[in-house]
């Protein structure tokens, strides 16, 4: 823990566990460090980073707090959620890692790894998936190294996350608040919490995002994924769901099941993974059967959406 932390203070990159999936972490407050955190990813400079904290008073030092984005942290942090808050100020967060903006996202991760680091640390720690650009994210060490061997400093290994898909972001800047990206933090909970519906985000802002997510493509394994699979056409990959066989799953290349028992949390976690080991038998394509969107399936298939979108030469990407 002290070598990462080290490491973090010597503007180095460091990847870690969270509950959602590996971050890839630099100082928030140092340019150079962010800069070389999008130079190792290979990703764009225009999408803000979401800024990481260890408690949610550090959390508060850093935006400025409404009264329902208050009681959303309070209820829900540490967890799989990140609020797009005014930035308060102060030269903790860098331009670079906010993209410019008066904005910025913050979270709080609920695993302990990730707890311990930034605590030790001692500030704000940006943390996008810790995989380049465009590809699945990770949720196993093995996956950071497949995608960063040597391109980063230290990986801190804390075995396979819990959640599976990134942290839900809600934009609270304005008036009332917006689902930014469906996450690990399912939709039902948080309007339950708020006693009010949740608007969503408005079309046209994936251009110039003002949170991490917001892009059409990302997510993507080098196969094509179609989606909405009635039927598997010979020498496709197939990723089902609760014992799916659609027609043609003989003649699939390969087969994985994201929860046979129909579980949408055993699927989540599953997702990523699932992806990545399809991806690796070969397949040029992966055929992926419906889905149930209810609950974690709205985050499943906000995901799976983005890998099967056209891709193009440069893609946001994800962050825990």
């Amino acid at each position: 823990m002290t070598r990462a932390a080290r490491r973090l203070k010597a503007g180095g990159l460091v990847a870690f566990p969270t509950e959602t999936v590996y971050g890839l972490g630099a100082d928030a407050a140092n340019p150079h460090a962010v800069a070389a955190l999008y130079a190792a990813k290979g990703r764009p400079a225009f999408n803000p980073l979401i800024s990481h904290l260890a408690d949610r008073e550090q959390a508060f030092a850093l935006g400025a707090f409404s009264p329902a984005a208050r009681r959303l942290a309070e209820a829900f942090w540490p967890g799989p959620l990140t609020l797009v808050v005014p930035y308060a100020g102060g030269g903790r967060v860098c331009d670079l890692a906010r993209a410019g903006l008066d904005t910025i996202a913050l979270r709080v991760p609920a695993h302990p790894l990730a707890q311990a680091l930034i605590a030790a640390f001692g500030g704000p720690v940006v943390a996008p998936s810790a995989n380049r650009s465009g590809h699945v994210s990770p949720t196993t060490p093995e996956h950071v190294l497949d995608d960063m061997a040597g391109l980063i400093d230290l990986v801190m290994a804390g075995g396979e996350t819990r959640v599976g898909v990134e942290s839900t972001i809600l934009d609270l800047t304005g008036g009332a608040p917006r689902l930014l990206r469906p996450g690990g933090l399912t939709r039902d909970t948080i309007e339950a919490r708020l006693g009010a519906p949740l608007a969503d985000a408005a079309p046209g802002d994936a251009v110039r995002p003002a949170a991490p997510g917001r892009l059409a493509s990302h997510y993507a394994p080098r196969a094509r994924v179609r989606l909405e699979a009635d039927a598997v056409a010979p020498g496709e990959a197939l990723l089902t769901f609760a014992g799916a066989r659609p027609p043609g799953s003989a003649d699939a290349a390969t087969i994985l099941d994201l929860s046979p028992g129909g579980d949408l949390a055993e699927a989540a976690a599953h997702l990523y993974g699932a992806l990545r080991r399809l991806d690796a038998s070969g397949a040029p394509a992966i055929a992926v059967v419906p889905l149930p969107r209810a609950g974690l399936g709205e985050a499943i298939a906000d995901r799976l959406a983005r890998a099967a979108a056209p891709r193009p030469s440069s893609n946001d990407e994800p962050q825990p």
